[in-house]
């Protein structure tokens, strides 16, 4: 065998033992950490699976949003609302947690769909003020339909059953290992997360990935070329708006309390975050950026005392959250102005660099 074809195999084997590696790590994982540091990885696989839906919508296709969040709550309460008995005096319809879950994501698509004709006539910065209204309207809803939501306090979060396991705090011993709630969700929440990387990087790399690249650079030549622009943009806001309810869904999972304040236009700026960051269009590039995003406040919250100029909020320093702030803030100006490929992009030109392919 030549040696031009030997050095991809060793290439795509070398990807492989490495890709295999990092699974085992992350399946042991639960065995060895404690709660805070399964629950910061729970958040960061939540922020991932909705970081890689609004990759598909702003960084595939073009379409600014900021309404990211508004999605997120619909699965978040929707899950809530179908799942919950109504034992609490909130609306609850008493559904199976797993059907609930499914619902809250196909509701959560539905909210897409019912924005897409918007979308559809809009881009740009008017889009992005358009879907930033979806924001103000749900905070308003969530602190004022107390039924539903449970007002300014939220409402509890019934846990998810599935195949007659429930990922409750109620101990479950494997290999001698207490598993609470954690413990349990993670294995869920790498399925999740493994699921939507891979259904998305399908989605980009066959036809309707190309479509939706074509009209991101140029959506006029996009539709004399045959594209149907229209029925495209308002199919990715829906898939957007699905990834982004399962998020929410396993958020709520993770938090087991819903309240309205976690909903708002902040969070909605880290998604945007998460997907410069990590690098636009690319599945990898959100999952990097979300990681990056979602546990650095909670690293400076960890690590608080041992770290110049951060502190406990109201002890004269500043708060880990706020610090977390300026910190993913600069990022993104740094990236913007010297990796425009993001952090994933920039890994992979210097891949190529270090290891051109050469030629017969």
């Amino acid at each position: 065998m030549s040696e031009a074809l030997v050095k991809p195999l060793r290439a795509v084997r070398s990807r492989t033992y490495a890709g295999a590696a990092g699974a085992g790590v992350l399946l042991a994982l639960p065995f060895y950490l404690d709660r805070f540091w399964l629950q910061a990885g729970l958040f960061a696989m939540a922020a991932a699976i909705g970081a890689i839906g609004i990759n598909l919508l702003t960084g595939a296709t073009g379409q600014l949003s900021m309404g990211h969040a508004f999605f997120l709550a619909v699965g978040a309460y929707g899950y809530c609302v179908f799942a919950a008995d109504g034992g609490d005096g909130l609306t609850g319809l008493g559904l199976p947690t797993w059907l609930a879950a499914v619902l809250a994501v196909l509701v959560a698509g539905v909210a897409g769909g019912l924005f897409s004709p918007i979308s559809g006539r809009l881009s740009g910065a008017y889009l992005g003020i358009a879907t930033l209204a979806l924001v103000f309207i749900g905070q308003h809803v969530m602190f004022n339909a107390h039924d539903l939501t449970g007002g300014a306090n939220g409402r509890d979060v019934p846990p998810l059953s599935l195949f007659g396991l429930t990922f409750d705090d109620r101990e479950l011993l494997v290999a001698a290992v207490p598993f609470g709630s954690a413990e349990k969700l993670w294995y869920a929440g790498l399925v999740l997360l493994a699921g939507g990387a891979l259904f998305a990087r399908g989605v980009l790399r066959g036809r309707p990935g190309r479509a939706m690249n074509a009209i991101r650079d140029h959506r006029i030549a996009a539709g004399v070329l045959g594209v149907p622009v229209a029925r495209h943009r308002a199919a990715v806001f829906v898939l957007s708006s699905m990834y982004a309810g399962l998020a929410g869904v396993l958020l709520a999972l993770v938090f087991q309390r819903t309240v309205p304040d976690y909903f708002g236009i902040t969070l909605s700026l880290e998604y945007l975050a998460m997907i410069v960051i990590g690098g636009l269009g690319s599945v990898s590039g959100a999952v990097a950026g979300a990681v990056f995003v979602s546990l650095l406040p909670q690293l400076l919250t960890r690590y608080s005392d041992a770290l110049p100029l951060v502190s406990a909020p109201g002890t004269g320093g500043i708060a880990p959250g706020e610090a977390s702030r300026y910190l993913y803030g600069a990022a993104v100006v740094l990236v913007v102005l010297f990796l425009p490929g993001g952090l994933v992009g920039t890994a992979v030109r210097r891949r190529v660099t270090t290891h051109p392919r050469e030629e017969r």
